[in-house]
């Protein structure tokens, strides 16, 4: 557009927006919006839009309410949970925005949201829809399995910890590998784990009538506890069983628990290190939305560094509650152990650093779920508003205990659970075979990637899950 000749007497404010971007100050308080923000077509709307939450999130970190404010209603023209992929993000994050904002009126957050009803149960449904619409949890199933099957060979009692026993499909695969081995089957005993009983419950039931069709011997027991609150010890692990456990994007939510500690001790906790400059944030030369997603996010800046460095131990030795459940964890000698994470870092103190990492990571599962569901409209709003839009709102306008999304990358899991005493077993090649060979039914743009033994699952060439397997190991 930057060729495009304005007409004499044309007023910039009615022409095409993108060639005079750079002449626009990219603050929100730019009064009233342009005419012709709702004529932008929509990689230019992404570009903008991305431009304008960038900036909104600069004001809220600063605690500037009234620019931020001006910036909210800016977006609120342009964003829209029906809309495309970059409507509907900048739809949740504008909302996230908004509840951080509120939260410093705990009088009015309060009287606002005291009629919700918070449906764990809505949430189990978008969670399922997840699982069948998208492949990432499927794979993560698939690998898992793969693994325990490898390191159960010949085992005559394999004892399974699901760490969030929600899905009986996982375990349903299971036991139809395991009804197959020439050994025969062995005695499966399975741990499932969640906060709510009727949940377990169902488990219970399809995993039972699962294991006579197949004549496996098998056993469930369901322990009602959210995963902060589990008791390791009472975790019944008897001698001559071989154990796995199963983690399946849980044990992020363990940081929550070291959050106070971590503030009260960070150099950065007594200076305003949220805010950051625009003109870091945001480059010279506009890219479409497209090219954005295209190249792994580029217009985006690396998250500032405000920890100590991830390689290094001394940022995870500020985690004692992690480190003791994975202690505890260690202490029961599973001979597995996979764990599945999101692949981001989600965990800075900073909020721009979080706003900027999330729009990464969002972007991108944002783009492959309109990808991949073409026509289940109402199966994609759900799995955006109560998984993708909790997940962002936690991330961006929580903080200490209540900020449960604490995403971080496959490197600090590496060295957390080598701390822990845990030893890396090297997935197979076999669990990679298998998960390429169910993404060849109908996911294009899904990928799978090896490094150094553990498996990432990309969309496109952008990691967005982690999955690692460990092994009890002794101190030397």
């Amino acid at each position: 557009m930057a060729g495009m000749v304005q007409e004499e007497n044309s007023s910039s404010i009615t022409s095409p927006p993108v060639h005079f971007f750079h002449m626009m100050s990219l603050s929100p308080g730019l009064g009233s919006p342009y005419p012709w923000l709702r004529e932008l077509k929509s990689e230019e709307r992404g570009l903008y839009l991305i431009r304008l939450l960038l900036a909104c999130a600069n004001h809220v970190a600063a605690c500037s309410v009234e620019n931020a404010n001006i910036g909210l209603e800016h977006i609120s023209h342009l964003a829209s949970p029906d809309g495309d992929a970059m409507q509907r993000i900048a739809a949740y994050f504008t909302e996230a925005l908004a509840y951080r904002m509120l939260k410093g009126w705990p009088g009015l957050y309060r009287a606002l949201n005291s009629t919700k009803i918070s449906s764990s149960s809505d949430r189990i449904i978008a969670q399922r829809s997840f699982f069948e619409l998208c492949p990432f949890l499927k794979l993560s199933y698939v690998i898992t399995n793969q693994a325990i099957m490898e390191a159960m060979e010949g085992e005559k009692v394999v004892h399974i910890i699901d760490l969030y026993s929600f899905e009986p499909a996982q375990w349903i695969n299971l036991m139809q590998l395991l009804s197959a081995r020439p050994e025969g089957p062995p005695h499966l005993i399975i741990t499932g784990i969640h906060e709510q009983k009727e949940v377990l419950d169902q488990m219970a039931s399809r995993l039972t009538e699962e294991a006579e069709n197949l004549d496996i011997p098998f056993q469930f027991n369901p322990i009602v506890s959210k995963l902060e609150n589990l008791n390791v010890g009472s975790l019944r692990v008897r001698m001559g069983e071989a154990l796995a456990i199963s983690s399946v994007l849980q044990l992020h939510s363990l940081l929550a628990a070291d959050d106070d500690m971590l503030r009260r001790n960070s150099p950065s906790s007594s200076r305003n290190s949220n805010s950051t400059p625009l003109s870091r944030i945001l480059p010279v030369n506009p890219r479409t939305l497209g090219e954005f997603l295209k190249k792994d996010f580029a217009i985006l800046p690396s998250p500032s560094s405000d920890s100590a460095s991830p390689s290094s131990p001394f940022s995870l030795t500020q985690s004692p509650r992690m480190g003791s459940f994975l202690n505890a964890l260690w202490g029961l000698s599973p001979k597995l152990m996979v764990v599945t994470e999101q692949e981001s870092d989600h965990n800075a103190s900073s909020l721009m650093d979080r706003v900027v990492e999330a729009l990464k990571f969002y972007a991108a599962l944002f783009d492959c779920l309109e990808s991949t569901i073409t026509q289940a409209y109402t199966e994609r709003q759900k799995i955006e508003k109560m998984l993708f839009g909790e997940e962002i709102k936690n991330i961006i306008a929580c903080e200490g205990p209540e900020r449960k999304e604490r995403h971080e990358k496959l490197e600090k899991w590496i060295l957390r659970l080598e701390l822990a005493g845990f030893g890396r077993v090297p997935l197979s090649y076999n669990g990679m075979l298998q998960a390429k060979r169910l993404l060849s039914y109908g996911y294009d743009g899904y990928n799978i990637k090896d490094e150094n033994g553990c498996l990432y699952i990309c969309w496109q060439d952008c990691p967005l899950f982690s999955v690692s397997a460990w092994r009890f190991r002794r101190y030397e």
